[in-house]
């Protein structure tokens, strides 16, 4: 049996995660992601607005979470998640802390490439709590 929570803080510690996202159909996507641990247990993803995972999760709230490293192999259990996209400033700015306090310049560098880019305004940011 899997212990749970320390699955959860292994997902909040992880470098990268698999974000698995559900069609209409009912089959499943994976992708690599950035998490970072937010308020309330919850985990704070970023993507471009338009991303696949983005238009999934606006049909359904859905989602799964498991280890996984940079090229998206999963190296640990899935566990069940429900994730929502987040629309208001001040949880927008909560997500943005959190990824940058884990992810550091990384986090800074992909921003200031978003910006340059003219993509920082079209980010979709989610997130994600233990089910």
């Amino acid at each position: 049996m899997i212990d749970s929570s320390h699955l959860k803080e292994d997902l909040c510690r992880a470098r990268y995660t698999s974000l698995r996202t559900y069609r209409k159909s009912g089959d499943c996507v994976d992708t690599a992601v950035w998490s970072a641990p937010g308020d309330a247990g919850a985990l704070y993803v970023f993507s471009a607005g338009n991303a696949g995972k983005v238009k999934r999760l606006r049909h359904s709230s859905r989602s799964q979470l498991a280890i996984c490293d940079v090229y998206g192999r999963v190296l640990g259990p899935w566990i069940d998640t429900q994730a929502e996209l987040i629309f208001d400033d001040e949880s927008i700015a909560h997500a943005l802390r959190s990824l940058r306090n884990k992810y550091g310049w990384q986090m800074v560098l992909a921003d200031l490439g978003a910006r340059l880019t003219g993509k920082m305004a079209k980010r979709a940011y989610i997130r994600i709590t233990f089910t």
